[in-house]
């Protein structure tokens, strides 16, 4: 299972980069796969329980210095299914490697 999710503190002012930089080291001395971008983190494992953890202590983390914590979570459960990370993307990148041919049909 692939859980995103982002945890913003509030009431802490407009940088909180900080704080978000406590979220992520939890997820990474998970051992977990996971990989940070803009907007969310993911991470994936093997069951709920093994994630959730995960997501919980990250935003305990926060929790422990902002008064306020919201938290946006997404999930896609799919038992059996290891490296999606990395596989989802490498689909897609796939595709636009395969990129349609320009008008006239001729590629270079």
């Amino acid at each position: 299972m692939i859980v995103a999710f982002s945890v913003t503190p509030l009431g802490v002012g407009e940088d909180v980069g900080e704080y978000v930089a406590d979220a992520v080291r939890v997820v990474r001395e998970s051992g977990l796969p996971n990989r940070t971008d803009a907007m969310f983190t993911s991470i994936e494992g093997d069951s709920w329980d093994e994630v959730m953890d995960v997501v919980r202590r990250a935003v305990a983390v926060v929790e422990e210095r902002a008064p306020r914590v919201s938290l946006v979570l997404k999930a896609d459960i799919r038992p059996g299914v290891t490296d999606g990370l990395t596989s989802k993307v490498e689909t897609v990148e796939r595709h636009l490697g395969a990129s349609r041919p320009p008008p006239g049909g001729q590629r270079f």
